[in-house]
């Protein structure tokens, strides 16, 4: 039997589905899902060139016995195979992709599980479960008045609890007095680096500020470095500091106070309400920490940058609010802590929150306590609670 040479165009077509063959190869090893939809492509190829070659087997026999013009008809169906395979894997690639993209679409986004917050001494100790008339969010609450020393409003104002940044109120209470040098330069150092909490500070070390534009920071924005290198630049160096802050305290009549450094980044930094009320009080009677802690903002030149600093309590720039001195708190051992003292209705008042839930809820402990003094004094009278609300004795303070 005379068999015809592959003509040009047979070869090309051969060509063709051999490097379409190979590309899709290419393609399926890069996914899973690929290599499925491949496989499948593979199947129903195999499945066509079977039966094909079915189809040219009956047609070769049919050839032989008709004769030999059916060598043409024989490669017709072959060229016809090539096409179908090169057809059927050049549209296997777009279905993958389509089935790559669905599955994407359908694929549920992780979800990252946030790092619980650690629970606060005041919510371990169950003080958030004592109720107020005022419903305040704040587990430790005293309110009274500046003057006469009458209590308005008093809710677990003994226990001892982490105070935070409050703190800093003695720190700059001793600065103050000690009538050091305001314009002496001070340089951040490593030591004033934070290791308990891993705080951020924007006074990198070797920042070189005046001792008045770190007490200004440290009372206005908290700055946890400006406080540290208060203490440690004082006359005596930071033990000497530390311990005068527990002299100062015994000599105020906190009995339940006890300072371990200046940052109030420590939970051993403990204090009741009460106490908090007398040192408020005293710090009051200084006109520059009245000056610094209400500030509503300062910029100091570090290098060649201008740095802006803002208060940390948003209270002190609504003119609503007539504060004569605060200050604001914030660690977890100790909530959201807040202490002022302010005028409402013509009386002067020093507010004490302590281990208040929620970034606002100590604000807004402050504005209740406003309208609640503001609502009696336009019906004639004092508020009508000296309420206090207190559990049973019960102190978190730490050994």
């Amino acid at each position: 039997m005379h068999h015809r040479r592959p003509t040009a165009a047979h070869r090309f077509i051969r060509h063709c589905a051999r490097f379409f063959g190979i590309a899709l190869v290419g393609l399926a090893l890069s996914a899973p899902a690929v290599q499925a939809a491949t496989t499948t492509a593979r199947q129903k190829t195999a499945a066509t060139k079977k039966h094909v070659a079915v189809a040219a087997s009956k047609s070769v026999k049919a050839s032989s016995k008709s004769g030999g013009k059916s060598h043409r008809q024989v490669a017709a169906r072959k060229s016809a195979v090539a096409k179908t395979t090169v057809v059927s894997k050049s549209t296997a690639a777009p279905r993958v992709r389509r089935t790559l993209a669905a599955r994407s679409a359908k694929a549920p986004a992780r979800a990252v599980a946030a790092a619980p917050e650690r629970q606060s001494f005041g919510a371990a100790a169950g003080l958030h479960a004592v109720n107020d008339p005022l419903d305040l969010k704040s587990s430790v609450a005293l309110v009274l008045d500046q003057d006469t020393h009458e209590v308005l409003l008093s809710k677990n104002d003994r226990a001892v609890l982490p105070i935070a940044s409050l703190t800093k109120l003695m720190t700059g209470l001793l600065v103050v007095q000690a009538r050091l040098p305001l314009d002496e330069p001070i340089t951040i150092t490593q030591e004033d680096v934070d290791t308990e909490k891993g705080s951020h500070s924007r006074l990198a070390v070797g920042t070189t500020l005046s001792r008045g534009e770190m007490l200004h920071l440290a009372l206005m924005s908290s700055e946890n470095r400006a406080a540290h290198a208060l203490g440690r630049t004082y006359p005596g160096g930071l033990d000497a500091f530390v311990a005068l802050m527990n002299a100062k305290a015994r000599q105020l009549g906190m009995t339940n106070t006890r300072y371990v450094e200046p940052t109030g980044l420590s939970s051993s930094n403990q204090a009741s309400a009460r106490d908090l009320a007398v040192l408020v009080n005293a710090a009051y009677a200084e006109p520059l920490m009245r000056e610094l802690s209400t500030s509503p903002g300062y910029e100091v030149a570090v290098g060649r940058r201008t740095l802006q600093y803002n208060n940390t309590n948003r209270l002190v720039k609504n003119p609503d609010w007539d504060i004569g001195l605060q200050k604001t708190g914030y660690i977890s051992e100790a909530g959201r802590c807040l202490v002022m003292q302010t005028k409402i209705a013509g009386r002067r008042l020093i507010m004490v929150f302590l281990d208040s839930a929620g970034k606002l809820s100590r604000i807004a402990d402050a504005q209740r306590v406003r309208n609640w003094v503001e609502s009696a004094s336009a019906a004639g009278g004092a508020p009508a609670v000296g309420a206090k609300i207190q559990p049973a004795a019960r102190s978190t303070r730490d050994s």
